[in-house]
């Protein structure tokens, strides 16, 4: 059984990787498969998959979902959105020298005021003035992950979205898909690799710690996801032929595995808070996409039950020692499941 403390590693910082490289496609790749390990770049994934083999692809859209801003007292706050929750309604995370009290408005990006509702567990309720989505696009800012030291800028807001980033509605990307253009994808075709598309909105408990040492005292962080029936009849028709069913980063598998909790993958959207830890049983996923991920995080524990704990530690450590860009906008791995 295993503990929080068997997913800590100590990770030199400057291997955390600040901002992405020129061309998306030029990360390194390493390919773990059991225990074998190997270099590669990431433009040679078209080679490590086979004609039929299915990409299943997260579309969300990262929105623009940090703001500063002030309280009725003239406190400083800044909140960051969680989830969207209808066309003037949020939950988010608000931070401030003391919290906001329901029924107080709080005047954001000196554009607006929302209205303070009731709390909802870590996150408090906002009312907007009007459509969320058209005044977090006017007057937000994009909400790079804690560990990143920059504000984001011009770059960051084309370069932390997918190139097929489609439905709005995550406060993080899905980083492994960031490694993605359009020649990739396009080569990626021309090989017979197939493609597929669901949406899962991450959340920003995805940065969340695991605090508790028994990992079943954990509190999973829950994100919404939809599959519609063309991406489960692509999945189906992989499986039928013998062909990897392969998940463009650990939301996606998410997405995939949740949806198959019956034992087969099924169409529809619902709020996942799965959390997959060494022993889980895969129903769906054959192979993964990832970036690499913080210490004691559920994503890296993630990972260790997909492709093996000893086979992620060994990578991992191997990754350090030949200087491999962490987290975000970092290299990537391509992982057999074990």
């Amino acid at each position: 059984m295993y503990s929080l403390s068997d997913f800590d590693f100590d990770l030199p910082p400057e291997l955390i990787a600040q901002i992405p490289l020129a061309s998306r496609s030029a990360s390194r790749l390493l390919e773990v498969d059991g225990s074998r390990l190997a270099d590669w770049h990431f433009a040679d994934i078209v080679d490590l998959l086979s004609p039929g083999d299915l990409l299943v692809f997260n579309d969300t859209r990262v929105l623009k979902a940090r703001f500063f801003g002030v309280k009725q007292s003239g406190g400083k706050v800044e909140v960051l959105i969680e989830r969207i929750l209808d066309n003037r309604t949020v939950h988010a995370q608000v931070r401030a020298s003391k919290s906001p009290q329901p029924g107080s408005t709080i005047r954001l990006a000196d554009a607006f005021d929302v209205t303070v509702g009731e709390r909802a567990g870590e996150f408090f309720t906002l009312g907007f003035p009007s459509d969320v989505f058209e005044l977090v696009e006017a007057h937000g800012r994009l909400p790079l992950p804690p560990y990143i030291a920059h504000a984001a800028d011009d770059f960051d807001e084309e370069r932390y979205q997918t190139v097929y980033a489609k439905a709005p509605g995550a406060v993080a990307a899905p980083t492994a898909g960031l490694h993605f253009d359009q020649a990739l994808l396009a080569r990626l075709r021309a090989r017979g690799v197939q493609t597929a598309f669901v949406t899962l909105h991450v959340g920003a408990g995805t940065f969340q710690p695991v605090r508790h040492e028994n990992l079943a005292e954990h509190k999973m962080h829950s994100e919404w996801y939809t599959i519609a029936q063309e991406t489960v009849d692509a999945v189906r028709a992989a499986q039928a032929a013998g062909r990897a069913v392969v998940a463009v980063g650990t939301t996606s598998l998410r997405a995939l595995e949740s949806a198959s909790q019956s034992g087969s993958l099924q169409a529809g959207s619902a709020d996942t808070r799965l959390f997959i830890t060494p022993g889980y049983v895969f129903k769906t996923v054959t192979r993964l996409v990832t970036n690499f991920h913080l210490p004691k995080s559920t994503l890296l524990m993630l990972v260790s039950a997909f492709a093996g704990y000893d086979a992620i530690r060994a990578a991992y450590a191997h990754a350090i020692a030949q200087k491999y860009r962490f987290f975000s906008y970092g290299d990537a791995m391509l992982l057999s499941r074990v």
